[in-house]
Order: structure tokens, then sequence, then C-alpha cells
């Protein structure tokens, strides 16, 4: 067996040895002993630390000979993992009378430490991508909420909660990193994430909102302010603080861009002491300074560092049309007095309608460039290379090489005077001029909003963008989005309006915002960003050109290889090469690990393309729709573990090759919220193909998110599932559709809609035959009379207990525990609401003996809640503190504020002797 390496924290506790085999420590208490040494190592233990953090209640009066034993079990696994060969020791504290403990271990053992270094590099780094590579590995060390597994008591909880605050830390810090690089889309996708799971914490929504303004993602900006101004309203009643509305009010001006680089020093190294080996030629053709360049202070910033190496080689990457070539040429222009000896410029036609140029006729070119006469040139190409290389060895130059797609077509041509400098622009990464000739990239994105907008009115001239843009503020931003901030198309955008100006940003706006014809639009005599794109896709290899050309057929805008791998029909292994070459090309952008995002006019491109003869990609829609169905029913197992699936994959559904696993609860909830979009668009193009089976699903499938985000605009897309189940002539979806979007409908405050369909709910179960269906139809129907009663509807009480005492049966029937539970939560409250508080105790007890895990911890604070209230409206008031107080302790642990207000509110009316059978709390429940 392998020494000991690893020491985990951020996560499940748990010690994996050198040979990958995870140790066995045994109960939760064993590693609540272990996490509390790690997390101090080298630093004594007492007893009495050791004791409140195995024990969250009153511990034992043997709790030392219990952490004894602890210690001796831990001390027998690590001696029989070779522990002390791997520094690690678990010793008894001589030092003092309390007996502790404490664990020798190398820092770099544990988890935690490893990532409070890492974080604390990134901080020191000077240059942004140091940093964000720092953070990254920082992050990638996490695999769940820390210190998962160990026991839920106060000292734990505060250092887990400690530990979750430098992480999200640390993704704020990520995403700045990526804002010093210009990449906001990268630094939005790393904080949506966290956002939708941390929706109070209003520095991280600001700075997501920040982001998307700088991504030119206006309209998503100002939705996520708009839903946390809603958030903080709701379970605070604060409004949002300076932060937050700053970021809000700078989206709203489109004055989000960031402030400009800090000024270079000199670009260029100094002269070589001696002078040129050849005369210096009369100054050569160079392009001129392009017109209406704009923005781009950093990447500007970022070539002026670059340049400042000895014999610097920078490579200028982005996709087609970013505008590679024009920040070339601004740059050599504005350096220009940088390189006495001339500038060189060579279009190697790497992505051209022109045949890649060949080596040696560039060579030939340089030298007669560099003075050379024709009559002295060597005749091969190992001739012509040396001789450049002798020529370039002396002087001071700049040598522009554009359009390169490959290394070997750069690497002949890089001169050999640590005076020189080379710019390479390619739509390639180019990763092999960067390993062997340590070329420094400088990638580019496109522009944010802002600049967009400012590119847009130089384009247009002095004399007509500013009274277009300034006549059109809205409209101009409108215009920026639909050309994703690629300086082509907002040139074609230009174009177009330079001609017709008095048709105006709005016009043009919505003629873009035509999917259809937004490509068409975007073409100007022989220039086009399809046939820019059209030059990048003919390199591709077969297999990443049929990726590619599916990808039009993707709903969304982000992706993972499961994605891909499920669009083009290969496993999994066979995708990373294609996924590689598309990402290499620029097509799509690598925002994470596994994770790209595809811009909309290359998406728009990639669903244009004709499918050769002899492939068939008429089943590519259906495979995608099987993936994200599959991906979702592992989603929502892992999101309200113990529930049952509300539904199965239709008859005849491709089963992927793998399904995205879901760790917890937290990582489901973030895809969903992720991938809300996604999920939107796969189900709209499901109802569009006439596949109702799969459209009805893809909505249901999203229940988790939906029920825990029920005010955040569910009811159109209800509404297509419902409409889609109906098409499908299936009553069971019918039944639960028409269940959630009266849940949702309900919680919005329009409960005469709701009752419509909570009415028809239960009915179309029945029809069905579905037990499981109908019982959650009948508690939806029954918490809404209680909430709002109904036209006609008598006496409500009585009704209600019928409705959940129907409910119990079906459930009980059905096998559900689930449900079994959730119907006696409701019953108890009703009993409660109704002065029968005995009853209340005997249906939330029988609930509360049912919600134990894997049953989300939610569902066991309301009914411990519940049932606390119950006990002491009957006068048990001393059994019931004890259950309100664990029930307040839980909802403290899995950080659940409404459970938590619940349960202290019915302490503080029993600590005031007024009871606590009164009052209403229905708790969160999962209807689906």
């Amino acid at each position: 067996m392998g020494a000991l390496v690893d020491f985990r924290l951020l996560g499940s506790v748990a010690v994996v040895a050198a040979d990958g085999r995870e140790l066995a420590l045994g109960s939760p208490k064993r590693r609540s002993l272990l996490a509390t040494l790690a997390l101090n190592p080298g630093t004594p233990v007492g007893i009495d630390r050791l004791t409140e953090a195995l024990w969250e209640e009153e511990p034992p009066r043997h709790a030392r000979t219990v952490i004894h034993n602890h210690v001796s079990g831990l001390r027998a696994v690590l001696a029989e993992h070779r522990a002390p060969e791997a520094g690690v020791e678990l010793a008894t504290d001589g030092s003092g009378g309390s007996g502790g403990y404490l664990l020798r271990v190398p820092e770099a053992a544990v988890d935690a430490r490893r990532f409070e270094r890492l974080v604390q590099e990134a901080g020191a780094a000077r240059e942004p991508d140091r940093a964000v590579t720092a953070l990254r590995e920082a992050l990638a060390l996490w695999r769940g909420p820390a210190l998962a597994g160990t026991e839920p008591s106060l000292p734990l909880q505060c250092a887990a909660r400690a530990l979750e605050e430098l992480r999200l830390s640390a993704v704020e810090e990520l995403a700045r990193a990526h804002g010093r690089l210009g990449d906001h889309g990268a630094a939005a996708g790393v904080l949506a994430a966290e956002a939708a799971l941390n929706p109070l914490r209003e520095s991280l929504v600001a700075a997501l909102v920040t982001a998307l303004g700088r991504a030119g993602r206006r309209p998503e900006a100002l939705e996520w302010f708009h839903r946390t101004r809603r958030t903080l309203a709701e379970q605070l009643g604060i409004d949002p603080g300076a932060e937050l509305t700053e970021a809000h009010e700078l989206v709203l001006l489109g004055d989000v861009a960031p402030g400009p680089a800090t000024a270079s020093g000199p670009a260029m190294a100094p002269a070589p002491a001696a002078g040129p080996a050849e005369p210096v030629p009369a100054p050569w053709p160079f392009p001129r300074r392009p017109r209406g360049f704009s923005g781009r202070e950093d990447e500007l910033a970022a070539l002026d560092r670059a340049a400042r190496a000895p014999g610097a080689i920078t490579v200028v990457t982005g996709g087609a049309g970013v505008g590679k070539t024009a920040l070339a040429v601004h740059w050599a222009h504005q350096r220009q007095a940088d390189f006495p000896d001339g500038r060189l410029f060579v279009d190697l036609c790497g992505h051209s309608p022109l045949p890649e140029r060949a080596t040696g006729a560039v060579l030939r070119e340089l030298l007669l460039a560099l003075g050379l006469p024709a009559e002295q040139m060597p005749s091969s190409p190992e001739a012509l290379a040396a001789r450049y290389r002798e020529l370039t060895a002396g002087r001071r130059m700049l040598i522009v090489l554009d359009n390169a797609r490959r290394s070997e077509q750069v690497r002949p041509l890089l001169p050999d005077g640590d005076g020189c400098v080379t710019l390479v622009t390619s739509r390639d990464r180019l990763g092999g001029l960067v390993a062997s000739d340590a070329a420094r990239p400088v990638p580019l994105a496109e522009l944010s909003a802002p600049q967009s907008v400012s590119l847009l009115a130089t384009t247009l001239g002095p004399d007509l963008g500013p009274d277009l843009v300034g006549a059109e503020p809205e409209a101009a931003a409108r215009l920026a989005r639909l050309c994703d901030g690629l300086p082509l198309a907002l040139r074609l955008a230009a174009a177009r309006l330079a001609t017709c100006p008095h048709q105006g940003l709005a016009a043009l706006a919505d003629e873009l915002a035509d999917e259809q014809g937004r490509l068409g639009l975007l073409e100007v005599e022989d220039t086009s960003v399809a046939a820019a794109l059209a030059l990048t896709v003919q390199h591709l290899s077969t297999p990443a050109r049929r990726l590619f050309r599916r990808l039009g057929t993707h709903t969304g805008t982000t992706l993972d290889s499961r994605t891909a791998a499920a669009l083009a029909d290969v496993e999994l292994p066979d995708v990373a090469g294609a996924l590689g070459q598309l990402a290499t090309a620029h097509l799509v952008v690598e925002i994470d690990r596994d994770a790209y995002t595809l811009h909309d006019l290359v998406r728009l491109y990639a669903r244009s393309l004709r499918t050769p003869p002899e492939e068939d990609d008429s089943d590519t829609l259906p495979r995608l729709l099987d993936h994200l169905l599959n991906t979702l029913l592992a989603a929502s197992a892992a999101a309200e573990p113990g529930s049952e699936p509300c539904c199965e994959p239709p008859a005849g559904a491709r089963r992927p090759v793998e399904v995205r696993p879901f760790p917890d609860r937290a990582s489901a909830l973030a895809w969903y919220a992720a991938e809300r979009d996604t999920l939107r668009g796969a189900a709209l193009a499901a109802v569009g193909a006439g596949l109702h089976d799969r459209a009805w699903r893809l909505v249901l499938l999203q229940w988790p998110l939906i029920v825990w985000q029920v005010r955040d605009g569910w009811v159109p897309l209800l509404e297509h599932g419902l409409a889609a189940a109906e098409a499908d002539l299936d009553p069971g979806a019918q039944s639960r559709a028409r269940a959630l979007l009266g849940w949702v409908l309900l919680e919005e405050g329009r409960p005469e809609q709701a009752l419509v369909h909570l009415e028809r709910a239960p009915g179309l179960a029945a029809l069905a035959g579905d037990r499981s269906a109908q019982a959650v139809a009948l508690v939806n129907l029954a918490a809404a009379l209680t909430r709002y009663g109904g036209p006609g509807s008598g006496n409500v009480p009585a009704r209600v207990r019928d409705l959940l005492g129907r409910a119990l049966a079906l459930a009980e029937q059905a096998g559900r525990a689930d449900l079994v539970a959730l119907a006696r939560q409701h019953l108890a409250d009703t009993c409660l609401a109704c002065g029968d508080p005995a009853e209340a105790a005997h249906h939330a007890a029988r609930g509360l003996a049912l919600a134990e895990p894997p049953f989300p911890a939610a569902r066991r604070v309301v009914l411990q809640t519940l049932y606390g209230r119950a006990l002491a409206a009957t006068g048990r008031h001393e059994e019931a503190a004890r259950h309100l107080d664990a029930a307040l302790r839980a909802a403290r642990a899995h950080q659940y504020g409404e459970g938590e207000a619940a349960a202290r509110a019915a302490l503080r009316a029993l600590s005031g002797g007024a009871g606590a059978a009164r009052g209403h709390h229905p708790g969160p429940d999962r209807r689906c």
C-alpha cells in the first residue's frame, strides 16, 4: 500500500492513499474528530474542543473515553497505510493537563491548506492570467460542501461556513481576474451558478451584473438585479445596498467598461551596441492604420508588456472577425518609433480564400524587403531561413505575421535578433509556438457593450455616428448585442446604416433580431460574417466539422463534452478531439473546465450549414432532447433525494453514453439555474418538432428549481408543458402540469386562475391511474384552499382535511414515503389551524419518522417545527422546546432561512407562554 497523500476537507471528509484508495474512516464522529485535527495541523486540540465538535447536544459522561477510542481507531487505520512514511502522526498532547491530541501532517497534504495557499498566490500575482490559473486550481479542490459527513456541531458548522466564505471570495476574485483579462463572459459564467445558490450575497450579484454588462449581455444583467431586489425585499425586507445599486446604474448608463490599463514604459529592449550587419533598406509597404479603431486598451497594454522581452514573440488569438489584424496593425503604428530598422507585414493566408503561403516564397519576400538583391537569393528553404536570421540578428524590427494557421508555418519566419519583435495573429491558439518558442499569447475576445457602441459610432464617422447613436442609445446597445460584440459584424452593420441612415438603428436591430435573416444582413459586397467563419470551418477535420454543424441544433449558448457527444452521436472520449479543435479555432470558447460557450452568430452559421449527402442529421434534435431528459432525471434525483421521478423517459428514448453526475443538491440546483435557458429552448424546439412526449417531460423535470424559485416567471413555460401533455393525450402528465402550474399561479397571487388548474388535476391523475400524481394534486389543491378558499367552497377546513386524508391514503397505497410525509405535514398544519393539536402532533410525529435522509433536511425541519408547536399546544412544553431547538439548529446547519425563522418564532411563543398552536407555516413543498 502507498503512503498517505491527501487529507480532504473540501467536500466529504476523507483521506486518500497514494494508490487512490479512500481509507475507511468510520462513523461521522470519527470523521469529525479527524476534521477538527486536520483543520489545525500541528496544533494541540484539547478534549473540551473535541467534545464540542463531536456532540451537537449534551455529550455523554464517558465522552473522553469515546474520543480516546476514536483516536485509537484512526491511529490503526493510519498505521495500516504506513502513515509515518508520509510524515503523518496522530499524537497525544503532553504539554498540558487537558489530554488533547494533535495531527502532524505536511501542510500540502491537507486540501484546505493547499486551497488557502493557492488563493494567496493568486492575490500576490501581478499578471491576471497567473491569478486565473491559481484560482482555478484552488477551486478545483472543492468536491462539495466543506466538512460533509461530519456531525452538525456548532464548531464544525462555523468552520465549514468560514471555508465556504473563502470559496465564494475566491470565486469573486476569479471573476475579477477574468475581467482584468477582458474575458467578461468567463467572469459571468463563473459567477452565475454561485449567485443562483447565494441569492442574498449582494457582492456576488453585483459582480455578476457588472460582468454581464461588460460582456454585452445587458438584459441578463438587469434581470439579475431585479430578481435580487425582489428576493431581498421578500426575505429580508430591505433594498439593495450601494454596491449592487451602483452596478445596476452603470449597466443602465452603459458605463461598465473596465478602466484603462496602466501606462507602460518603453515597448522595446535597448538597441544592440553593434550596428546592423547590412545597410538598412528604405521603408517598405506596411498596412495603413485601421480606421475607426477603438477600445482594446487591455490588449494593447498586454502587447506592450510582451514586447519588452528580448526577441519577443506574441500571438494574438481569437475567432473570425474579432479584430486581430486591426489590433496588430494599430499597435504597430503606435509603436513605430520603437523599431528604427523598420516593420514587415506578411499575410500567411492561413484562413483565406487564397492558398496558404509557401515558406520559401515568404522568406524570399522578406529577404527582398531587407535589401538582399535577387541575384544573391539562396536556393533552398534552409539557406533562405539562415540568411533571414543573419540579416535580422542585429536589428530592431517588428515582424507582423498575419493570419497564421500552424506553428510550423511560423517558426522558419522568426527573426534572430534580441531587438526584434514578432507579432503573430491566428484563429488558432498555436500552442506549439507557445511551448517551443516561449510565445506570449494575447487572447482577443468580443468587445464589451460600451466598446461595441463606440466602434459603431466611430465606424459611422464624425458626421453620422454621434447623431445616430446619440438619438437611439438603447437601439445601439441592442444592435451591439445582436452583433455579439464582433468588430466585423459591427462594421458591416455600420456600413448598412451608412448607406441608409434614414433607416435608423432601431429598425436595423429589429431586422437583425430575426435569426433567419441575421447572417444575410451582415454581408456587404465581398465581406460577410458567414464568409469569415467559412474560412475557419473549411480547415477542420471531418469529426470537428460534423460536430460544429450539429451544434446549430443546440438550444443553449453553453455546452459540455457530454452534450457535444450526444449531438455528435459518438462516445465521450471521441468527442474530446473535435471539441478541442473547435476551441482552438475559437468557434467555441472554453469558459471553464469542460464548459464551452457558443456565440449566437457562430451558432446561426452552424445552423445554416447543409448536411452532406453521405451523412444524416435528422435525429440530432431527438438525441439532444433525450440527453437533456436523462440529465434532468439525474439532477432531480440529486436535488430532491428520496423523491421518485415525476416521469420516465418516453418509449424509444436514447440512453446517453454518460450522464452528468450530481454529487449533491447544491450542484444539481446550480446546473438547473445555469441551464434554464437551454432547457426552455429545448422544450420549445420539441414542441416545434412535434415531439410532445419530450416537450412536457423537459418542462416537468425542472420542478425542483421551479418550486425553489417559484416566483421567477415560470408560467409561460408551464403552459407550453401543459399544451404538450394535452397534445400527447397523457392525462397523468396533464395532471402534473396543472398541479405545478396551479401552485406557481397561487404563489404569484393569482388564486382564481390557480384553482381552475388545481381542481382539474386530481381527476386527470385518477383517469391515468397514477396514485402518486393524484396525491400531489390533492395536496396542492388543499394547500390552495387553505390559503385562499374558493368560490362556493363552503366549509373549507372540512374539505381540506378530506382532501389531505385522501392524499395520504393514495400515497400509502403507492408506497411513496416522501408523499406520505408531505401529506402528514399538511394535515398537521391544518389540524393546528383547526384547534386540534393532538391530531396535529400525531401526523407530525408520523411524518417526522419518515423524513430521515436521504429526504431533504428542509422537510424534516418543517415537520419537527410543526411537531414542536403541536406539543406546545397540548401543554408538553419541555418536549416541545427540545424539538423546536433541534429544528432551529438543523435549519441553521442547512442554511434554511425560512425554517430557521419559523422555529425561532415558535420558540419565542413558547417562552412567552402564549402557546404555539396558532399561525400557519406550510413549509417548502415539492409539487410535481
